[in-house]
């Protein structure tokens, strides 16, 4: 009986470690902010750096720089939930403009492709953008979004479209590893 007793934490123990691994073999590392409630992973190997009066936090390749992962807080007005802000294509539409390609930057952001994800109770918006720079330099970006405590989060990847095809199953792990809370 104790042998049974024995095996079977053995192998409980074992499953645990293997799943607290995941991560880490995946080669992403976790941050969290818990003073504004969010946590997201980020490729291993990945520096954090501070942007003067910018996103709340970035990550960037230390090889590839352009490489980055950003958090973005913005008030919500009058509380309103993400749904109410609009539909997927709606909200995309408006933050491609807002922030990946203001007015007067010269850049370009085409919504590609904008969905719904829903994870412990909250929903977020999924956001794909190919953006063109004014130098012909083209990237992938994409984002997660979501609204809680009367504040907009905003989790933007980007990547250079020449390098998208080898880091899209890494990026897209980093971004639906965002949640808010």
């Amino acid at each position: 009986m104790w042998k049974r007793i024995v095996l079977m934490l053995l192998m409980v123990l074992s499953f645990s470690l293997t799943n607290s691994g995941i991560a880490s073999a995946a080669g992403l590392k976790s941050f969290a902010n818990t003073t504004e409630g969010y946590e997201f992973l980020y490729p291993n190997g990945w520096v954090q750096v501070k942007v003067a009066n910018g996103p709340n936090v970035v990550f960037h390749d230390i090889i590839e720089t352009g490489e980055n992962v950003s958090v973005v807080i913005s008030p919500v007005p009058d509380g309103k939930s993400l749904v109410e802000l609009g539909t997927p294509g709606e909200v995309g539409y408006k933050l491609g403009k807002a922030a990946l390609a203001p007015e007067g930057s010269g850049r370009e952001a085409e919504l590609v492709n904008a969905g719904t994800r829903e994870s412990d109770g909250k929903t977020y918006y999924m956001l794909e953008y190919a953006v063109k720079l004014p130098k012909g330099q083209q990237r992938h970006n994409l984002a997660s979004v979501a609204v809680t405590r009367g504040k907009l989060f905003t989790f933007n990847a980007s990547v250079a479209e020449k390098r998208w095809p080898k880091v899209k199953r890494m990026i897209d792990d980093v971004v639906n590893s965002f949640s808010v809370y």
